[in-house]
């Protein structure tokens, strides 16, 4: 019996093979697809990192063509554009994920200290803003510190974190 079709939503190029690949290794059966807006993080950039009317319609609108094409379930690629995701979410009879949900939960699990990193820059203050909300509804207390890392920093260091991850 085949699996579940689920749609992976993208604002980066560069988010299509990782996710695919994530999605070989830890959940095979998972019929998945891809859509790409590679201009959202562009208009999101020009806006100062600010969502706006248009791209939170995009976000809808790329949520309800997956549901169009038959999709069980979607998980959207790019954590930049949460408030959007999760206002989707909330129109949608289908789950939909940000990226850094699980993220968020396991690192406050995991003790007081998170740092987070970022390859898109308008990820960071919306990461963190996501982290303190979350640290505050379980009375704990600022955890995060924050820097943003250029994507041609972190493909140089991916080699070592898969190793430390893996070791």
């Amino acid at each position: 019996m085949p699996g579940p079709r689920i749609a992976l939503i993208h604002a980066l190029p560069d988010s299509v093979e990782p996710a695919n690949t994530a999605f070989s290794e830890a959940w095979p059966e998972a019929f998945r697809f891809n859509l790409l807006d590679d201009a959202l993080a562009r208009d999101l950039a020009a806006a100062d990192g600010k969502i706006t009317m248009e791209i939170n319609s995009r976000i809808i609108d790329l949520s309800r063509y997956a549901m169009a094409a038959s999709a069980n379930g979607i998980l959207f690629t790019c954590s930049a554009f949460g408030q959007s995701i999760k206002a989707a979410g909330l129109l949608s009879p289908i789950p939909i994920l940000r990226p850094n949900e699980a993220a968020v939960e396991a690192a406050l699990e995991a003790g007081p200290r998170i740092a987070l990193l970022a390859t898109f820059l308008p990820t960071v203050g919306m990461m963190k803003a996501e982290v303190l909300f979350a640290a505050k509804e379980r009375n704990l207390p600022p955890p995060t510190s924050r820097r943003f890392m250029s994507p041609a920093l972190w493909m140089r260091c991916r080699p070592a974190v898969a190793k430390s991850t893996t070791s």
